[in-house]
């Protein structure tokens, strides 16, 4: 057993201060995470700050027309509200091709951001692993590295970030609003996951004390050309291989916009803004987007079992924005057949 203190916060301020005074300190709010990782002896917390009273389970609409989805809104909330299915199509499709019902029902818009890798070098105690302990090593180099990095790793870990809601999130370009010991700030969502770097055991940016208490959403033309495919070794209840998150804002089948945001590949959601610029005003057909995935595939590296990641997602990106072009995106749940 392994003691640690309970602290159930009334308050943003109270939960901010709690957390802030110890280091060894982890937020609480659907614990799909962070209660496997304390039972997998991987976390050890010295203090729980749960955060569930807090006033964060609410969708906002903004005078801007932007949408604030409250951080411990659920993940099923989500999906299923009106005004993301409408507006956010894209954004309610990932969702709906994670995890399972009942852990979506649980897990929450924040800690789906905060969840931690899933490698198995990771969830193992006993094995070297750079996230988990700095400065051990990197079990995965040369070991078991099937569902690992191929774009963004480094030498000291080749994770990567497991969340589907992510990837949506990465192309649609939302905003982290988060609130800290210094007041409140907001995260461009490309700047608030690390790639591993010399330093794996930081997953984002968050400064000490800070929580996540909403992510927000601009408005977009997206809705009606968008897919999320995943790629995976079963239908249901299993992490991407590959992913993409793919949309499209197209004029008379010409590119006017075009987002692709990568899951399953590297360590954060992958996107290259850069490199999608280059396609404005370029065919919205098969041949642009082979083109695109060459773009966005550039650097990939495999590291021996996932070598075949690369041709997988190549082929991935070209489906998926074939599907957003045509208006005919990925289907994710029955509900969404009907």
């Amino acid at each position: 057993m392994r003691p640690f203190t309970y602290t159930r916060a009334e308050n943003l301020g109270e939960a901010v201060a709690a957390l802030a005074a110890n280091p060894q300190a982890r937020v609480l709010a659907g614990g799909t995470n962070l209660v496997d990782l304390m039972k997998y002896d991987v976390e050890h917390p010295a203090a729980i700050i749960d955060i569930n009273r807090l006033p964060l389970k609410e969708i906002e609409e903004l005078p801007d027309g932007s949408l604030r989805i409250g951080a411990l809104v659920s993940n099923a909330a989500v999906a299923y509200d009106a005004r993301v299915a409408e507006r956010y199509p894209l954004l309610a499709s990932a969702i709906l091709a994670g995890a399972s019902p009942q852990l979506r029902n649980a897990a929450t818009t924040g800690g789906n951001l905060l969840q931690r890798t899933r490698c198995y070098y990771f969830y193992d105690p006993s094995t070297p692993c750079n996230k988990r302990e700095p400065g051990s090593g990197c079990a995965a180099i040369g070991g078991v590295n099937r569902i690992h990095a191929i774009l963004g790793a480094s030498e000291h870990c080749i994770a990567t970030h497991p969340s589907d809601m992510c990837v949506a999130l990465a192309a649609l370009a939302a905003t982290v609003e988060v609130e800290g010991p210094d007041g409140r700030r907001d995260i461009p969502f490309a700047d608030f996951h690390r790639l591993p770097g010399d330093h794996p055991e930081h997953d984002n940016t968050l400064k000490h004390g800070e929580i996540v208490t909403a992510v927000r959403l601009e408005g977009n033309h997206f809705a009606a050309h968008h897919s999320y495919l995943k790629l995976r070794d079963r239908l249901s209840y299993a992490f991407a291989l590959v992913s993409v998150a793919a949309a499209l804002d197209v004029k008379d089948g010409m590119i006017v916009d075009l987002r692709v945001a990568l899951g399953g590949v590297a360590h954060k959601p992958w996107r290259d803004t850069l490199a999608e610029a280059e396609f404005a005003g370029q065919p919205a057909n098969r041949e642009t987007f082979a083109a695109v995935a060459d773009r966005l595939l550039a650097g990939a590296q495999g590291q021996g079992d996932n070598d075949f990641k690369i041709p997988m997602a190549k082929k991935a990106i070209v489906r998926a924005l074939s599907q957003a072009a045509e208006g005919t995106p990925q289907v994710q749940s029955e509900k969404q057949l009907r």
